[in-house]
């Protein structure tokens, strides 16, 4: 199989790619400039706003993994610019160049409702105001219109391989004002490719699913595991939901994640 894999130097491709090409997987990584790509991977100069640079990318392509997104700047019209415009192009230009090939999607857990009254589902109605999550449920909207046979896999919060993720826990907290009970579902690199290479094998054809392991962490357990642990508060929990995904789905399709828990990779020495 020959696939497509934008966002491929970013914190989830680089770490991606090098499982894919293990598993036999013929990869190709679009990549702006001279970006290095890991070896077995085949760069392909273009850009997802540059669409005149798409379509000698996906010539002969089975599948396309669409990770490229941005997730914070200064200027929110970025955030929108990539996340949606992009990903229009990039579906424009596999229905001319690719038209038989599977769309996976990476998206987010930050899509959910705040306020949910329990795990959050796929078929939730869902409203983000922020305009990462927001500008996420605008391409997803994108993809499953598109006419091409997709996936959309909705992350937990990504973790590991050394990728510094867990240390930025209390920066986040601090910013975002989180409750130390505050959980969060978690998903292992280790994992997110099982889950790709699940849903390029076809078992996740025009569903969104939640991608996630089996033990949410509370923001006062990921700060110590990133060597800042945080002071106990008085006040309760408001929403003790928020941020907690329901994976039934991803499990009843087969996936059975490899990391189940982030003691275990603590355990491992794999954060």
């Amino acid at each position: 199989m020959t696939i497509l894999v934008t966002g491929a130097t970013g914190l989830v491709g680089t770490r991606l790619l090098p499982r894919l090409v293990a598993s036999g997987i013929d990869c190709r990584a679009l990549v702006r400039g001279d970006k290095p790509v890991p070896q077995g991977v085949t760069a392909v100069k273009g850009d997802i706003l540059d669409p005149a640079s798409l379509p000698a990318a996906l010539d002969g392509v089975e599948a396309i993994v669409h990770l490229a997104a941005v997730l914070r700047t200064e200027n929110p019209e970025d955030i929108w610019k990539a996340n949606v415009k992009g990903t229009r192009n990039l579906i424009e230009a596999a229905k001319k160049s690719a038209p038989d090939a599977l769309f996976v999607m990476a998206s987010t857990g930050l899509v959910y409702n705040h306020d949910a009254r329990r795990p959050s589902r796929e078929d939730d109605d869902i409203a983000p105001t922020r305009d990462y999550p927001a500008s996420k449920v605008e391409a997803e909207k994108l993809v499953r219109d598109s006419g091409l046979n997709w996936s959309i896999l909705r992350f937990g919060f990504v973790y590991g391989d050394d990728d510094g993720h867990i240390a930025q826990i209390p920066h986040i907290a601090q910013l975002l004002k989180l409750h130390p009970a505050n959980r969060l579902s978690m998903i292992h690199h280790r994992d997110i490719a099982t889950c790709i290479r699940m849903a390029l094998n076809g078992a996740m054809d025009k569903r969104i699913v939640n991608t996630v392991d089996e033990a949410p962490m509370t923001i006062f357990e990921l700060s110590a595991l990133a060597g800042s642990p945080m002071d106990t508060v008085e006040t309760p929990l408001k929403n003790p939901w928020s941020g907690v995904l329901d994976g039934s789905l991803a499990r009843d399709l087969g996936f059975r994640p490899e990391v189940r828990t982030t003691t275990q990779a603590a355990q491992e020495g794999a954060l």
